[in-house]
């Protein structure tokens, strides 16, 4: 009797495809690709395809939607260059991530929104991004929660930037709860700006990048730019600025109360923050919590949400807030164990 043999079939193999692209400017093709080709290492490596260069021309295989997705990210890159803007690493991730089929971009990256300041624009890098400038445009005030490395400070400072030096608002007022010290900042050193600059150095550090020094210098000697604790925005009526609250996570119900009642006439919002990261003392609810539960559906208010895959800075900060939230829902799940 013969022998039978069961083996499992082989899945079939993914139809390739291979593109070529010509392009007519050999030296901002060269900007494409990067020093030693780095740009175009970085795209195979992400989406997992093969590219060769030859004269002025790109050839791309893959599979179908890899090979469409480098595609659209070669051309996307190329029409930056073209516009005059320069391209780098972080950049080519942007657009790849925005090519990526999974990530299903409701705009063709052609018409992807984009925030204009002084130093040029500034797009989204990822489709987080894209919905949060949408929200920033849309609405008077605009919630963003998300993990570190996200762009929620960054894009709401060039928002602001960019209405402020088109004449849509006459100033811009950055706030931040000084919760380490308990926002009494008496016993620290040097005068109110010494006390308080180590807890808005994120918010300059945002400002410096929208604007040429000498600009941010002057806005903030005639108050244009004002940058001050949460506790000193308590009884002021804020009218045609743009407020942006940054960690706000680290408010009080009462403190976050205080901060959305100052809106006056022609004013713009953001509020910023990690439920995650709250550093309040323990069993003090957040602002942001109580403002969400209390504010989400309301007309006229935008709600943006970030999670781990939209994180923007190195990737391996990423993975490091993915460790870390890992780690505390296996906490929480061993707690429940105990007291089940």
């Amino acid at each position: 009797m013969s022998q039978i043999i069961a083996s499992t079939p082989t899945q079939p193999a993914p139809p390739q495809r291979s593109l070529t692209l010509t392009f007519g400017d050999n030296a901002l093709l060269s900007l494409l690709l990067g020093d030693h080709d780095r740009h175009l290492a970085r795209i195979e490596q992400r989406l997992g395809v093969r590219l060769a260069c030859r004269g002025n021309r790109v050839s791309i295989t893959g599979s179908l939607e890899r090979v469409a997705a480098a595609e659209a990210t070669l051309a996307a890159l190329y029409r930056q260059l073209e516009r005059g803007e320069m391209i780098d690493g972080p950049k080519v991730d942007a657009v790849m991530r925005l090519s990526d089929p999974a990530a299903e971009p409701r705009l063709p990256l052609s018409d992807l929104p984009a925030i204009r300041t002084r130093k040029g624009a500034i797009g989204p890098r990822s489709a987080a991004q894209m919905a949060y400038i949408e929200e920033l445009a849309r609405h008077e005030m605009v919630f963003a929660l998300g993990p570190a490395g996200t762009g929620k400070t960054y894009l709401a400072v060039a928002q602001a930037v960019a209405m402020l030096t088109s004449g849509r608002v006459d100033r811009i007022v950055l706030s931040r709860p000084a919760v380490e010290a308990g926002e009494r900042l008496g016993f620290l050193p040097g005068d109110m700006k010494e006390k308080v600059d180590p807890y808005l150095r994120p918010l300059y550090d945002a400002l410096n990048d929208m604007l040429p020094g000498d600009q941010l210098t002057k806005r903030m000697t005639t108050g244009e730019i004002e940058i001050a604790p949460l506790a000193f925005m308590r009884g002021r009526t804020l009218a045609h600025a743009f407020v942006i609250l940054d960690e706000a996570q680290n408010t009080t119900p009462v403190q976050m109360k205080m901060f959305l009642t100052r809106m006056g006439e022609g004013t713009r919002m953001v509020v910023t923050g990690d439920l995650t990261q709250i550093d309040l003392p323990a069993g003090t609810r957040s602002g942001l919590a109580d403002a969400l539960e209390t504010l989400e559906g309301i007309q006229g208010i935008g709600v943006a949400r970030f999670n781990n895959a939209d994180v923007v800075r190195h990737p391996l900060v990423g993975r490091i807030v993915e460790a870390y939230d890992q780690r505390h829902a296996a906490a929480r799940e061993a707690a429940r164990e105990r007291h089940g």
